[in-house]
């Protein structure tokens, strides 16, 4: 497994993603990935799963420790008298004292970014969140929340190699910041790409394998890729023992180009 530095944290480049996972086929899904090695777990407020999270983190037989927990804070629960409250019903939920990462989930629309994230930098100080960060934020909105002064130590956006984040991805890794990978495999859209499916060929290995290597051969990245099937999630976590050539990497890189974003903002949720 590749590690990440993410402030004070090494945390494994590929984790998992539960966007959509609920009830108990979320819990046996988490179980399971846990099982095969999975120790990097990503929810949210939104997702609406935290409960099942935490049971299955509970029940795993893994210590919590050994766990690097992720959630978000949906932008509703950005004001002062939102923030905190929603965060401890979170670790209730999560059955934790703390989580690993915290994340501001979206940008609030109304709210300045100078107004909410002190409150992200009291949780970090209240030892309710090892390390924080946000996600869905444009380098504008990046630089805004750096000038807080407060320690962001990821932004976590889509990104595949048919989105063109050319220009975010280079500006973070100019100020070393890591990028993490939501729909990384973009949510299957692309995997009978007929020149995705001939380098997987080469190398006896599934699109989605070609994808994740791909992200993982770049400086700085991590991925959250989500699977409720037992084999993929065998799949998404082995792509460390291959390498793809620099032609493949510039090949797939070019791939951008067609620029197809597979999740929009949350325009019909709640954001005052």
């Amino acid at each position: 497994m590749k590690y990440i530095t993410l402030g004070v944290s090494q945390v494994p480049a590929i984790g998992l993603g539960t966007y959509k996972l609920q009830g108990a086929v979320a819990i046996d899904v988490i179980r399971k990935a846990i099982a095969i090695g999975y120790r990097h777990i990503d929810t949210a407020q939104l997702y609406e799963n935290e409960k099942e999270v935490g049971e299955a983190i509970q029940t795993s037989g893994v210590p919590r420790d050994e766990i690097f927990l992720t959630t978000k804070i949906w932008p509703s629960n950005l004001h002062e008298d939102r923030f905190m409250r929603s965060l401890e019903e979170s670790l209730r939920k999560l059955r934790t004292d703390h989580v690993d990462l915290l994340l501001i989930h979206w940008p609030h629309q109304q709210l300045l970014i100078e107004d909410y994230m002190p409150r992200l930098m009291m949780a970090q100080q209240a030892g309710l969140a090892k390390e924080i960060g946000v996600s869905n934020f444009n380098i504008s909105q990046l630089k805004t929340a750096l000038k807080t002064g407060a320690g962001v130590v990821t932004n976590q956006v889509e990104f595949h190699p048919w989105i063109n984040q050319t220009k975010l991805h280079g500006w973070m890794q100019e100020h070393q910041l890591p990028l993490t990978a939501y729909c990384p495999l973009g949510q299957g859209r692309f995997m009978t790409d007929q020149k995705l499916i001939e380098i997987a060929a080469i190398y006896l290995r599934s699109p989605a394998q070609i994808i994740l290597r791909w992200l993982m051969q770049k400086e700085n990245i991590l991925a959250i890729p989500k699977s409720v099937n037992t084999h993929r999630l065998i799949e998404n976590i082995n792509v460390f023992d291959f390498d793809l050539s620099a032609e493949e990497m510039q090949m797939i890189d070019a791939w951008r180009l067609e620029n197809q974003r597979v999740v929009g903002t949350q325009a019909g949720a709640r954001w005052d």
